[in-house]
């Protein structure tokens, strides 16, 4: 908002609590980015390469996923909004680590049929990649081979270290970007980042 507008109370931002624009902008970039992750594993054609690829993808993958929830940790740390940069994070990390998992799901599944109990779409990956997060495991998909079952279980260690230590390291760096900011504006001529 510019200075000379007539906001309404509910459009101005209060004590650090985020514009709506700032708001709409966060949800905007948030949807724009699980979509494009999504298109982008729609059309990989994941089922015709190799499981010997698609291992390698999946720990370069992983190794991205890290690298991505250390630069969010840093943005929380020095955003003006850490609780909605968080939240903004998470919206973003929590697909990319699901959609990793179930492309290497629809990569086995398309180099040995006999891996999981029934044929594997992008759609029945996705699925199965998603019970296995939320520990729901409706039994309907259920990994056969002993390379699937370790995938599997890779990612059940995966998600315990994701909802832990991923969750705790995001809202310590989110008080710790509280704390900086409440510092910030102590101090006198204290500047903030947005």
């Amino acid at each position: 908002m510019t200075a000379g507008t007539d906001a309404g109370p509910r459009d101005r931002p209060g004590p650090g609590r985020p514009s709506t624009g700032r708001l709409v902008w966060t949800v905007l970039r948030v949807a724009g980015s699980v979509a494009a992750l999504g298109a982008l594993y729609y059309v990989l054609p994941l089922d015709n390469t190799s499981t010997a690829a698609a291992l390698t993808m999946l720990l370069t993958g992983l190794a991205g996923f890290v690298a991505l929830v250390a630069l969010q940790v840093r943005s929380i740390l020095h955003s003006r909004y850490p609780g909605l940069r968080a939240v903004e994070a998470l919206a973003v990390s929590i697909p990319f680590f699901l959609l990793l998992f179930a492309g290497t799901y629809v990569t086995m599944a398309g180099e040995s049929p006999g891996s999981f109990g029934q044929h594997m779409s992008h759609t029945d990956a996705l699925y199965f990649t998603v019970t296995v997060f939320s520990t729901v495991g409706f039994g309907d998909i259920t990994a056969k081979s002993q390379e699937a079952r370790l995938v599997v279980t890779g990612q059940m260690l995966a998600d315990l270290v994701v909802f832990g230590l991923a969750l705790k390291v995001v809202v310590g760096a989110v008080r710790r970007g509280q704390r900086r900011r409440s510092s910030a504006k102590a101090a006198p001529g204290g500047r903030e980042e947005g």
